[in-house]
């Protein structure tokens, strides 16, 4: 028995290991995001980095990231669109996980 008991606590240590990588990679995504976002908007320093900080804190709204993407859109109004925030957010989901894993 105590080898299935190893197993399981493998495969548990396994899933709370990926879901802190995938945690990670959202909120790196989220002020990657928010840093872009800041740029078409003109913010620099300061600023920018508030904002982005802001588009993070904005994904603590509900499950999922189409909060994050209501943010961004309103804020980017006429300055991009959905189809551009949403191409940018995938791209630097591929971003945030190479320097996440990186950084493992």
């Amino acid at each position: 028995m105590s080898t299935f008991d190893d197993r399981e606590r493998a495969y548990e240590a396994k899933f709370a290991h990926d879901a802190d990588l995938r945690f990670k990679a959202e909120a790196r995504r989220n002020r990657l995001l928010g840093e872009w976002a800041a740029g078409l908007l003109g913010k620099t320093g300061d600023e920018a980095r508030s904002y982005a900080v802001s588009v993070v804190t904005s994904d603590y709204e509900e499950p999922g990231e189409e909060d994050v993407f209501r943010k961004v859109e309103a804020d980017l109004s006429g300055r991009a669109d959905a189809a551009t925030i949403r191409a940018k957010m995938a791209q630097l989901m591929d971003e945030a996980r190479r320097q996440v894993i990186g950084e493992a």
